[in-house]
């Protein structure tokens, strides 16, 4: 039976300095991202947003901003995954410097070229940072080997 996973990552950016928290991933999914989860039983994916960033960087959030999201298609399987973004500049409370997860830091997303991102994450970037795009989509399975172009690594699909 196909599996449907359902997921959320925010960035939450510092209004004057312009940088944005990263979590470096050590347990899944390993390098440099935006933090976020999965997506509980009986929960919004709103809510399950302002949780994960609870649990991962010890911040309180609010009036987050939807700014697309990710649908992953396992054409082998028929698994589907969804990643919800959102984006903030409400915050408080004290950061955590690392948690089971990976190591949290604020960074200037210029450095981002100079990082190594968690898989796929690049591609997820435009969600965030560019007006243009609310949807993004990508067929995969495990014995596919993406046409790696410099426009299009991973062979996404925006609208």
């Amino acid at each position: 039976m196909p599996k449907l996973e359902i997921t959320n990552m925010v960035m939450i950016q510092d209004e004057e300095t312009g940088k944005v928290i990263v979590q470096e991933r050590v347990k899944s999914w390993c390098g440099i991202s935006f933090p976020g989860g999965h997506v509980e039983n009986g929960e919004s994916i709103y809510d399950s947003a302002i949780r994960e960033i609870k649990e991962e960087t010890g911040l309180d959030i609010k009036n987050l901003n939807a700014c697309g999201f990710m649908f992953w298609f396992n054409n082998k399987t028929e698994d589907k995954y969804f990643i919800h973004f959102y984006k903030t500049t409400d915050y408080s409370g004290d950061m955590l410097t690392k948690t089971d997860e990976g190591r949290v830091f604020w960074a200037d997303p210029k450095e981002f070229k100079n990082m190594k991102l968690a898989p796929s994450f690049k591609e997820y970037l435009p969600m965030f940072f560019e007006d243009k795009y609310t949807e993004a989509y990508c067929s995969w399975n495990d014995d596919m080997h993406p046409d790696f172009t410099k426009d299009n690594p991973w062979g996404v699909i925006y609208r």
